[in-house]
Formats: structure tokens, sequence, C-alpha cells
């Protein structure tokens, strides 16, 4: 969706709101898709400064559908955002994208709500998801989620640096 910003600039004090629903079915990051399970609607409020200089308020939330990092199973993840940014549009665009790094959602007067509403998910996706504080994640050997029970494979895991005491040890065992 793409908003003019001259038109909230015409009328001095003006204010500009609406509410719409984001529209993308998924989420990209880092080259893996991630679909939305949940989308509130998001508010959009364009208030006019005066002197060629908007704020731009953004709020809403969306739910994305992510894999707890250690055992894979589906997690419903809330990433609220709300933010403002002041434009000032009597400055060139190279030192507004250099101070407030709007390339990316304003193009001359056009503001890109769904590329600001990305940009906020971006900035408030999480390091890491775990689906539960204790999960115990995949057995290393057959795979199973060790949070339904325990598989009976033996996952000790041995020291590599200690490889060559182990083969001396086997060698001395054949003899």
């Amino acid at each position: 969706m793409t908003v003019s910003l001259s038109e909230a600039m015409q009328v001095a004090g003006g204010v500009f709101e609406e509410e719409f629903s984001y529209e993308p079915e998924e989420f990209c990051y880092a080259g893996v898709m991630y679909p939305f399970s949940e989308k509130k609607p998001v508010k959009l409020r364009i208030t006019n400064l005066g002197d060629r200089k908007v704020k731009i308020e953004l709020e809403g939330e969306v739910t994305l559908s992510l894999p707890c990092d250690r055992c894979l199973r589906e997690v419903a993840v809330s990433i609220p955002f709300q933010t403002e940014r002041e434009v000032d549009f009597s400055v060139s665009e190279e030192e507004r994208a250099a101070d407030l790094d709007e390339t990316n959602f304003i193009n001359g007067y056009d503001l890109d709500v769904d590329a600001f509403v990305c940009e906020e998910i971006l900035l408030g996706f999480p390091m890491k998801v775990l689906c539960q504080e204790d999960c115990k994640g995949i057995c290393k050997v057959c795979g199973a989620n060790l949070n339904e029970g325990e598989c009976g494979c033996d996952r000790t895991e041995l020291d590599p640096r200690m490889s060559v005491i182990r083969d001396i040890f086997n060698n001395f065992k054949e003899v």
C-alpha cells in the first residue's frame, strides 16, 4: 500500500489517519518464509508539522508461526510494533536517507506502508525461539522429540581431543 505524503502536507496541522490490514501472507527473513498466524489492523497516522515536515506514526501487531530452535515445533510468536518518525522534506533526499535510514519505505513523497511494516517486524524479530523454557530438543541420533519422552539412544559424546588416547586403549584391548 502506498500513501502520498504530499496530501498530508497540503493542510497546515493536518492529520491523515488510516487503519488497514497488512497484505502479505508470509514474512521472509534470511531467505526463509514464515507464515503469519494472525495480523491485527495496522494504524497509520501522518501529521503535518509545518515547514515541510511530517510525523509518521505506525502501530500494529502480527503473530508469526516460527519453529522452535531446539525441537522445531511450530510456535506462535507475537511481534508488536509502535514507531514514529519525523521526516523533513526541506533537506535533500540523500540527507534524509542518511539521517533516518528511510530509503526502503519513502520514495519522493510516497510512503510504502508495507515496506515500513516489514522493517518494523524485522526489528522485532526474535533472536531465539523456544516452545518452552526447558525445551529438550531432538535426539542427535534418531531425531525424536525429547520433550515427548526418552528415545533410548546412546547419546554420550566423547571429547574429540581424546581420540588418540582412545585408539591406544582400543589397540591394547585387541592384544
